[in-house]
């Protein structure tokens, strides 16, 4: 890796939605949640005397870096493309990758195999990595009336992060309930609809940082203030709506209570997923560990939210390090892909 100080500035470079092209209104909050994020990293590492420029991108990827030469200028990558695009932030990274830039957080493929969960939890369960069992619906017709269904189940976009699609009927008991869920993933965000068991039991966020990748403090989602069970999800209020009770009783506590045991197999079995996956830099898995004791992992997120006051923002300043050192370490991780290509099997 090139010394941060051999590239003539840092690109933070970030999406600037001002519309959505699918999804509801409320999500464009999440989208837009990004741009703060961008200004605090900017404003960071210029005061560590770097030159930042922030790069938002508002068409194209391409047009946003037109301007800088791979050569002399060092990507944050932050960006997750526009208007709520599918597999816009795997694309940004690919870019990125065969334009020859260094650039923060992971690569093209392990964002895109993270991005759609369907594919996550096969590569998992064929790993032997514990997952709740799942379906995947393309229609509303494909719940079956012949399948008994081990309800309640949780119904989310396959392909979306941040909680997006994630709302108080998320969590079906019934065949009519889980087609109806369905069908609302289907019209709202013109994807299939993934279905996995629900796990009663305790939450957990598992952040990474490093190369190696290191576990920092776990943080377990607090559910007290809720009373049902399928109430006990972080929902999209819950992380974005500032006004509601879900987000103001679901707050995470870090460093979390848990046994030595629980511990060590969270971390442990975030680090052997992550690294299924291909994750580097900075990342986050997201667990359920049942009333049994069984961890399962729900969510495995590639360059998660690393704003000031969220989750892994918050879980950093945990380990003793304050947001401009978090930048820091993460800038300094930047990476280049490999520069070895394979055709017919001859390495070139």
């Amino acid at each position: 890796m090139r010394f941060i100080s051999d590239f003539q500035g840092v690109l933070v470079l970030y999406n600037d939605s001002q519309q959505l092209i699918k999804g509801q209104a409320q999500d464009l909050i999440a989208d837009q949640g990004v741009i703060k994020c961008a200004r605090d990293i900017s404003r960071a590492l210029n005061e560590e005397g770097l030159n930042a420029i922030l790069a938002p991108i508002t068409e194209e990827a391409e047009q946003s870096l037109a301007p800088y030469d791979p050569a002399q200028y060092l990507i944050f990558n932050l960006a997750e493309g526009l208007g709520g695009r599918l597999f816009e932030e795997a694309r940004i990274a690919w870019l990125l990758e065969t334009s020859g830039y260094y650039f923060t957080g992971s690569n093209g493929q392990a964002i895109a195999l993270s991005t759609n969960k369907a594919l996550t939890k096969s590569i998992l369960l064929r790993e032997g990595l514990p997952t709740p069992a799942w379906w995947l619906f393309h229609t509303p017709e494909d719940v079956s009336e012949e399948t008994t269904y081990p309800f309640p189940l949780f119904v989310k976009p396959v392909a979306e992060d941040a909680s997006i699609g994630i709302g108080n009927d998320s969590v079906v008991t019934s065949n009519r309930a889980l087609r109806e869920r369905v069908a609302f993933v289907l019209e709202n965000y013109r994807q299939s609809a993934l279905a996995e068991e629900f796990i009663e039991g305790r939450e957990f966020n598992v952040a990474v940082l490093g190369d190696p990748l290191e576990v920092l403090p776990l943080a377990e989602i607090d559910f007290q203030k809720l009373s049902l069970p399928e109430e006990k999800i972080v929902n999209y209020s819950a992380k974005w709506l500032d006004d509601t009770f879900e987000f103001h009783h679901t707050p995470a506590i870090c460093p979390a209570d848990v046994s030595p045991t629980l511990g060590k197999q969270l971390s442990d079995t975030a680090l052997d997923a992550l690294k299924l996956i291909g994750a580097r830099g900075y990342a986050r898995v997201d667990f359920r560990v049942s009333e049994e004791g069984t961890p399962y992992i729900l969510e495995i997120n590639c360059n998660p939210d690393i704003s000031l006051g969220a989750g892994f923002c918050n879980t950093v300043e945990k380990s003793g390090s304050d947001f401009k050192e978090m930048a820091l370490k993460i800038l300094s991780l930047a990476r280049r892909p490999a520069d070895v290509y394979y055709t017919n099997g001859i390495q070139l």
